[in-house]
């Protein structure tokens, strides 16, 4: 027996078991006169089997209901089945869907606007293309290199949703097959993009990652998420996906070569996402990447930290100002509000 709100689902079994004890006849007899085994007349009688056109016709000449009695009564217990079943998942899916961003989602134009709760289910079981939002927990949809994913969390549903949308942007994109190599080599070549302007090097970057099978994707930031970019194998292309309006330049950059650091440390695909130990391995190797850890560490004994010398070491690293107060920063050099004005802040069209 299945039940739900609306529906419940009750099997053939539960009238032949009357008839049988009506007959005072046991499971043991009826399945010798149905010329059938006492484990499927038990499997019928519980709803376990499906109660074939031949059973019915056994069952009209054992218990002298016609057959077509017995289709009848199979054909709406399986139509109640899926009508309960249906509805819950669809009341699972309703609260489910409670924690994603949905209005937010829909003022990018991401999902249809609407309040009814059903056609919110419905519009977001399309837009992560599954038949009930339940399946976003498994390994084989949502392999994204962060931090592990826990269904519950409000924050990691409104990631999914943002990384959903990152995926479905860089079908639009053509990519070369991946390489890695290719991408490696590209890095010093990307870092000196750093100086540019994002009109300059927005272009230049995609083409740059997209020969390198990587499909670069620019994204509004989804309130609750939590998230500065995220990368992830689909189909045959990696996708990076980055937050960037309003967002300062040097966060800009630490955000892009941290999740081009997973895909050169081969953290891309991993079925348990990435870890703690991954996502500190990292951090370090765009750190490096960005200003060579010697390099800086020279700076950091001149004790120097003024605008004039900050300049003076950007230029002669050939990266952005902005790039090297954010790791000082960061370091503890210097307060978080100082030499704020060498960070240029992007406005990058999404």
């Amino acid at each position: 027996m299945v039940r739900s709100r609306s529906y419940i689902a009750t099997p053939p079994g539960a009238t032949i078991k009357e008839q049988l004890n009506d007959r005072g006849m046991s499971q043991k007899e009826f399945a010798a006169r149905m010329d059938m085994s006492e484990k499927h007349i038990s499997k019928l009688i519980n709803g376990e089997v499906q109660l074939t056109p031949e059973t019915a016709v056994r069952l009209e000449m054992v218990l002298g209901v016609p057959a077509k009695f017995w289709n009848n009564l199979e054909a709406i217990y399986r139509e109640k089945i899926i009508k309960a079943e249906a509805e819950n998942a669809m009341d699972a899916d309703a609260e489910m869907a409670k924690k994603f961003p949905y209005s937010e989602m829909a003022k990018f134009g991401w999902v249809p606007e609407t309040r009814e709760a059903k056609e919110k289910v419905v519009n977001l079981r399309k837009y992560f293309e599954v038949v009930e939002l339940s399946l976003l927990g498994s390994e084989q949809i949502t392999r994204i290199a962060c931090r592990r994913l826990a269904i519950t969390e409000k924050s990691d549903l409104a990631l999914m949703a943002w990384a959903q949308e990152a995926k479905i942007k860089a079908r639009g994109i053509q990519t070369a097959p991946i390489n890695i190599k290719g991408l490696i080599s590209a890095m010093p070549e990307i870092r000196k993009m750093t100086v540019l302007k994002p009109n300059e090097f927005c272009p230049q970057i995609k083409k740059c990652l997209a020969d390198c099978g990587i499909a670069l994707v620019f994204l509004p930031h989804l309130k609750g998420s939590f998230l500065q970019g995220a990368s992830f194998m689909d189909g045959n292309k990696i996708v990076v996906g980055l937050t960037a309006r309003g967002k300062d330049a040097d966060k800009f950059w630490f955000s892009l070569f941290h999740e081009l650091a997973h895909i050169a440390l081969g953290h891309i695909g991993q079925s348990n996402g990435t870890s703690e130990d991954d996502e500190k391995a990292a951090d370090k190797w765009s750190g490096d990447t960005l200003i060579s850890s010697d390099d800086f560490e020279a700076f950091r004994e001149e004790r120097d930290y003024s605008e004039r010398r900050v300049l003076q070491f950007a230029k002669a690293q050939g990266i952005a100002p902005g790039i090297v107060v954010g790791r000082m920063q960061l370091e503890g050099m210097i307060k978080y509000s100082m030499l704020n004005n060498l960070k240029e802040k992007y406005e990058i069209a999404v």
